[in-house]
């Protein structure tokens, strides 16, 4: 039903909010000057906003834990997404993990079941959790434990218990029906602003694919949204769209083919087996070097290089900024290119030692209180540690038009 609603819904927007930009100048778009404000509430210079049918978001996104339960629990709470006990606070809205939650320590099981917790919590008050593969996800799938600990071996009772878990057992059922690679994050209600927002596999499914032929592509709001990935969206990749259904529709081929077959004896101390022989070319892209898994270009390349080609991507997947996982930076969340590419894994386990770290994304979309027509988009992006926060991006761009 949503994916025949939502072409129809992006396409009421786009008519009905025919948006003139306030002009200043010819461009596109504007962004406002913000005055003097806090970073919670920055300045709208003569915008005065009606509260009252204001709309907000805010979303928390992590980077790799690999089995480190402890510090996982240290930045939730940080980021207010749970309280003391780790349950669930109600006080964000989306809360998105990207990925190698496994590896390198002892908690697996213990980190996956409560991410399984948090989503039934967060979805009993309207909220929800995103979840995706990372490499080591699928690296414990293809039998290349070189990063699993002895130790937690004896967490799961024996190799055979632990192959059992990830192919059919609680973890695997957890990856098949709540994981995906990759996602397309709107920052408002994809049905419209009076519409409650869907659960978390909308956000990896046909239903939130941008099409850059549509007649919605081109609305003020048309990539109002976020990517999330493990490893990075290459350029270069050649199954990059539909977004992001395309790589997600390939990860479910591969991950069902794997959950199926016989596991191989896992390496070490057997011979690597690597991918399955039955594995198709669009497949095995997902683990090449450019695929979504380990494509590391957006972290490893020059500023300038990254700068050159962020835009034609953002613009092909229809969102704001890329955000991901996978290449640590061990002293803070990496921003670049003014917020397009934001890197977040600072190595959060004690295998690492790096930063405890969370992103935090609010998004405010509010009409002027006086003229109905006038709208103002607010996003504030921010970087949170324990002992600080550093303001990654604030853009406001003041819209027209009726919504």
């Amino acid at each position: 039903m949503l994916s025949r609603l939502l072409p129809a819904a992006l396409l009421l927007i786009a008519i009905i909010f025919a948006f003139r930009i306030s002009t200043f100048g010819s461009s596109a778009s504007h962004q406002v000057p913000l005055q003097q404000g806090t970073p919670e509430e920055p300045g709208t210079g003569s915008f005065i906003i009606d509260d009252a049918r204001s709309y907000e978001r805010h979303i928390v996104a992590v980077g790799d834990l690999h089995s480190d339960y402890g510090n996982a629990l240290k930045v939730l709470q940080m980021a207010k997404v749970v309280d003391a006990a780790g349950d669930w606070t109600g006080d964000i809205d989306l809360f998105v993990q990207t990925g190698d939650i496994i590896d390198r320590g002892t908690d697996t099981i213990k980190l996956y079941l409560w991410m399984e917790k948090l989503r039934s919590q967060a979805r009993a008050v309207g909220g929800d959790v995103v979840s995706h593969l990372g490499n080591h996800e699928w690296m414990n799938l293809l039998a290349d434990w070189r990063y699993v600990y002895p130790n937690e071996i004896s967490t799961f009772g024996s190799v055979a218990a632990r192959q059992k878990m990830l192919q059919t057992g609680r973890i695997g059922r957890a990856w098949a029906a709540n994981y995906s690679i990759t996602s397309r994050i709107p920052l408002y209600p994809p049905m419209g602003l009076d519409s409650p927002f869907p659960t978390a596999p909308f956000y990896a499914s046909p239903s939130v694919d941008f099409d850059p032929a549509s007649l919605s592509a081109n609305a003020p709001l048309s990539h109002a949204a976020l990517s999330f990935v493990h490893g990075g969206l290459s350029p270069s990749y050649a199954h990059l769209t539909p977004y992001p259904e395309r790589i997600n529709a390939l990860g479910r081929q591969l991950l069902f083919r794997l959950q199926t077959r016989d596991f191989p004896p896992p390496h070490p101390p057997a011979s690597y087996a690597g991918l399955p022989d039955d594995a198709t070319p669009e497949e095995r892209s997902l683990y090449d070097n450019d695929g979504p898994l380990w494509y590391r270009g957006w972290a490893m390349r020059s500023e300038n290089e990254v700068c050159a080609e962020v835009d034609e991507v953002l613009e092909r997947i229809g969102v704001r900024r890329l955000i991901m996982g996978h290449t640590p930076d061990f002293e803070h969340i990496n921003s670049r290119c003014g917020g397009k590419v934001i890197i977040i894994d600072t190595g959060i386990s004690h295998a690492y030692g790096g930063a405890l770290s969370a992103l935090s994304v609010k998004y405010t979309l509010a009409p002027h209180r006086d003229d109905k027509r006038r709208w103002i988009e607010r996003e504030l992006v921010t970087a949170l540690y324990p002992d600080r926060q550093e303001v990654l991006v604030i853009e406001e761009h003041e819209l027209t038009g009726e919504l």
